[in-house]
């Protein structure tokens, strides 16, 4: 387990079982302040491992859930139950779904991938409601200032970032730091591009066996060699010298 500060990602994270995610939905959606989801992936506890400052800002996020086999295993290894496991792909629509039938006004903000990818997949997860955005490759200020102008004080703000680890915990770390507003930050990786279809979702066979990391290698060979090929011995490294 990687340990700083006296503590570790892991202890972090909220092993929330499958009953438990609706109230913990609702309890996101009713925030009266602001506050930040993330996912901790085997990726993700890779690059914690690797820089004190990107494991401050995944601290930094109010909750964090498990996603994938691998941090399932890091659990057992730590002998911490895993609960269910809570990706963004499936959790961000699922919450965007809820915000739509609550009795409250949001309005929606996007930061992340690319044009036309950008629009598409926005436009499917927020199920044609009006949005905001940006592309994932401004200046971190870029986002922060959009946000200030774009942002509705009447309403809860609800921010998907789908620019990828470690830069979306960093956003979203500056824009919760703005006083006086209701927002709801969440760090959703390529969620964008699921919902566009330009990355295909592994088939359920992929799915049901916490192997959609195989699929996504398969798919993306190149793009994928280094966070699988050479990251899962690295995250098992990672694991065993518990840091």
């Amino acid at each position: 387990m990687i340990s700083m500060n006296n503590e570790t990602i892991l202890d972090k994270v909220s092993y929330l079982e499958a009953f438990q995610v609706d109230d913990f939905i609702n309890q996101l959606l009713s925030t009266p302040d602001a506050i930040s989801v993330g996912f901790l992936n085997q990726h993700g506890y890779n690059l914690v491992a690797k820089s004190p400052v990107i494991k401050a800002d995944f601290l930094a996020l109010d909750y964090i859930l498990r996603d994938g086999i691998g941090i399932k295993i890091a659990c057992k290894l730590s002998q911490i139950k895993p609960g269910e496991n809570l990706n963004g792909t499936d959790l961000i629509p699922r919450i965007i779904e809820c915000s739509q039938i609550h009795s409250q006004t949001v309005k929606y903000l996007c930061y992340g991938t690319i044009e036309p990818w950008l629009s598409k997949g926005a436009s499917k997860l927020f199920k044609q409601h009006p949005f905001d955005s940006l592309d994932g490759f401004q200046n971190d200020d870029d986002y922060l200032e959009h946000f200030r102008t774009h942002l509705d004080k009447s309403a809860l703000n609800i921010v998907v970032l789908a620019m990828g680890m470690p830069k979306q915990e960093r956003i979203a770390k500056m824009l919760t730091q703005i006083v006086g507003v209701r927002v709801l930050v969440i760090c959703g990786g390529a969620i964008l591009d699921f919902q566009a279809e330009r990355v295909s979702r592994a088939p359920e066979f992929y799915q049901k066996n916490g192997l959609e990391w195989v699929y996504r290698l398969l798919k993306e060979p190149k793009r994928m060699f280094s966070r699988y090929v050479i990251g899962i011995p690295i995250f098992f490294a990672n694991v065993a010298m518990k840091k």
